[in-house]
């Protein structure tokens, strides 16, 4: 096949070997592709060289090169076209678009400084600054990619890339600048064209319909966070982290006065970070930001994984928003999806007509709950893909933690799956062997480069030592979802209290194992859609009952050990289920009642920030220890939570029946007085104001099997905390 009718059909992957400078029986000739052109003409930058007109009847341009002329940079000027200056002939740049994987795989970080769109500028022998882009993309079975975007009116015959022999296809195109938009034409192995591609490296996207990436710079953005990076360097696991779980499309919508579907980044930046702040809570946890298409997977099913989605605002208003919350003393937490994708046509699905970045096999590479492909982690590019993808979150916008999503379904080759349609591993057993090595490496890196930052895995099961670290045997997480606490203090809460007493075992199973990990005690998005019902409407009896219920769930929640995390909504006693196509029902704070119970919780986020003894010794056994678990017949649970050096303890004590208790003993390690530090029953919160004892001295009467004890009283349906200071 002729030259110009490989270039014409798409068809050639190495198109340094043809154009620019080509060196043919020891002469040089300059070879340009130009296929809309009849005539073009060769201008130098140095202008003391002379310009050179060419015709051609096929696209295909060359002409003799004097020995003079070697190494200065060209332009080309098409005739006919409004730009008469011309454009900087990219295919004279092999050796800058070749150095895109010089050093590439020798660590994660590399993909995401090298690959993808990369704004460079270089130095021409005359000394002049060249700007443009260098494009890298990894396709390793296609047989030709091409560059497409606005500037080339999206037409793949005019940018051909080149193809290295690492799989990765390379460009340097000049005067390219931020915010193109730009794809990949790429044909399959056999000469197919695929639908066009999106970026995988992409660091900023368009949504619907282009689903464009776009060029961004990521050194632009001034950060103004020096304060908080130097504070988060403190020990997570004996500081309070109480997280506001939020899905940034539906905290709060715009006013009927805009026409805008969401709030901003920036406009988040305001009103949330605020809102957060003032509610007491330390960290907002933000489900993916990630770019995706489809609004109702609420963003876990992502393909841009290196762009912040492009419904809020352009990366630096993310950045923007990360920086006030920092600002504000909040850290910011955001779900990370590596265990699956979507198989979205512009995404990574089939990238380059085979599996580039999923398992082959349906029984390994395909999700039969999310109905999205499976990352092949047993592949290299697809281990660096992921590794820097969690690193570039960190990096690049100074995020405080990732909450990897699904990891029970990245452990388990059987996670939901029948007999036969799961292949075993090499042992015979259904631990994925890849995935386990996988999320290791992810965790030694991100605490390697990122110490002050941490990962929380949300792992349903009872896989070992999931927040241990890699040296000890563990996963190497920070962090574990407690999903067990979850489900069983859920179910209990839901009892009609007449029979929580045959369910004692529930609402006290957790203490267990609570120390087998360090645990994130979560009420997430998920207890509150699919007909789950709302947290309020979780709670049985009446109106009044169902409000009670609630505040007295959300004091033991707030006594038990391990941090905390809720989602947003729960603070206003929400009626409906969550809805991600609205806003949340601010309006409930019109009424007593749902205004109550978010005092209530602003109240219990500052009683547990301020409050050692709450989160000094959450993953430690000597910050806990029960008075009573087997009050099963009063349905009472109580306990005491202690400071790291045993000055301060607090003393919980959860009432879930709606019966008041009079003269209800508590023990009491010491000679000191309780002082009532937080009541659910309180007015404040729409409670009963059930007069309770405010302050009393212990009694040397052994109770509990200690020496103290004190009297106290029980307002039906509640959680009272009593505090007890040494000094």
């Amino acid at each position: 096949m002729q030259l110009a009718q490989q270039f014409e059909q798409v068809l050639c992957s190495q198109p340094f070997s043809h154009l620019g400078v080509v060196t043919n029986k020891q002469k040089s000739i300059l070879r340009v592709w130009c296929p809309n052109a009849t005539e073009i003409t060769i201008k130098w930058e140095n202008t003391a060289l002379a310009n050179v007109t060419v015709t051609s009847k096929n696209g295909l341009f060359e002409t003799p090169l004097p020995r003079e002329y070697q190494g200065e940079v060209y332009r080309v000027a098409v005739k006919g076209s409004n730009n008469k200056e011309g454009y900087i002939d990219p295919y004279q740049f092999s050796e800058q678009a070749y150095h895109a994987v010089h050093y590439i795989d020798s660590k994660p970080a590399n993909l995401y400084e090298q690959a993808g769109a990369q704004l460079l500028t270089l130095t021409s022998s005359q000394g002049d600054a060249i700007k443009g882009v260098r494009f890298c993309v990894f396709a390793p079975n296609a047989s030709a990619v091409s560059l497409i975007g606005d500037f080339n009116q999206w037409d793949g015959r005019l940018h051909p890339m080149e193809k290295t022999s690492m799989g990765y296809w390379v460009l340097f195109v000049p005067e390219l600048v931020e915010g193109e938009r730009y794809k990949y034409h790429i044909k399959d192995a056999h000469g197919h064209d695929l639908p066009h591609k999106a970026d995988p490296l992409g660091f900023s996207a368009e949504q619907y319909p282009s689903h464009a990436s776009k060029i961004y710079n990521h050194n632009a953005y001034e950060w103004s966070d020096d304060a908080w990076m130097e504070k988060r360097k403190k020990n997570k696991y004996n500081s309070p982290m109480s997280i506001y779980e939020v899905h940034l499309g539906s905290w709060k919508r715009p006013g009927i006065e805009t026409d805008a579907r969401y709030l901003t980044y920036k406009a988040l930046a305001d009103d949330l970070i605020s809102y957060v702040s003032n509610m007491g809570y330390t960290h907002v946890e933000l489900l993916p930001i990630s770019e995706f298409p489809f609004d109702g997977s609420w963003g876990y099913q992502p393909v841009g994984m290196f762009a912040p989605t492009s419904r809020f605002g352009n990366p630096d208003d993310f950045k923007y928003f990360v920086d006030k919350a920092h600002q504000a003393g909040i850290g910011v937490i955001i779900d990370w999806v590596p265990a699956h994708f979507p198989e979205d046509g512009h995404g990574l699905a089939r990238f380059d007509g085979s599996c580039v970045y999923e398992y082959e096999d349906p029984r390994k590479g395909w999700h039969p709950d999310w109905n999205s492909c499976i990352y092949d982690f047993g592949k290299d590019t697809v281990r660096q893909f992921l590794v820097a993808n969690a690193l570039f979150w960190l990096d690049k916008f100074h995020i405080d933690g990732l909450r990897v999503d699904a990891v029970a379904s990245m452990l388990y080759l059987d996670y939901s799956r029948n007999d036969g349609e799961w292949i075993p591993n090499v042992d015979g057993g259904n631990e994925n062997y890849e995935a386990i090595s996988l999320l290791k490496w992810m965790n030694e890196e991100v605490y390697k480069h990122f110490p002050d930052a941490m990962t929380i895995a949300e792992e349903s099961t009872s896989f070992p030592k999931v927040s241990r670290p890699v040296f000890d045997g563990g996963l190497g997480f920070g962090f574990k979802w407690n999903m067990g606490w979850m489900h069983d203090s859920l179910h209990y809460i839901a009892k009609d209290p007449a029979y929580r007493n045959y369910h004692h075992g529930e609402i006290t199973f957790s203490m267990v194992y609570a120390f087998d990990e360090n645990f994130v005690l979560p009420i997430s998005h998920d207890e509150v859609v699919h007909g789950k019902g709302s947290m309020l409407h979780k709670m049985p009896g009446d109106e009044w009952q169902q409000a009670a219920n609630l505040r007295c769930y959300a004091g033991f929640m707030y006594g038990h050990p391990g941090k905390k995390l809720n989602f947003m909504g729960n603070e206003l006693a929400q009626a409906r289920e969550w809805n991600h196509d609205s806003s949340l029902d601010w309006h409930l704070l019109d009424y007593e009642k749902h205004k109550g119970i978010q005092a209530l919780y602003k109240a219990l986020n500052h009683l547990y920030t301020s409050t050692p003894a709450l989160y000094e010794q959450d993953h430690e056994p000597a910050g806990f220890a029960w008075l009573d678990h087997n009050n099963a017949d009063q349905s009472v649970v109580s306990f005491v939570r202690t400071s790291k050096n045993a000055k301060q303890k607090l003393y919980v004590v959860s009432n879930f029946t709606p019966v008041p208790r009079e003269k209800f003993r508590i023990g009491v390690d010491d000679a000191c007085t309780l002082t009532l530090a937080l009541n659910t029953d309180d007015s404040t919160y729409w409670g009963s104001n059930y007069d309770v004892i405010s302050s009393v001295n212990t009694q040397p009467t052994p109770w509990n099997e200690r020496t103290y004890s004190a009297e106290i009283t029980l307002p039906p349906l509640a959680t009272v905390f009593y505090v007890a200071n040494m000094d």
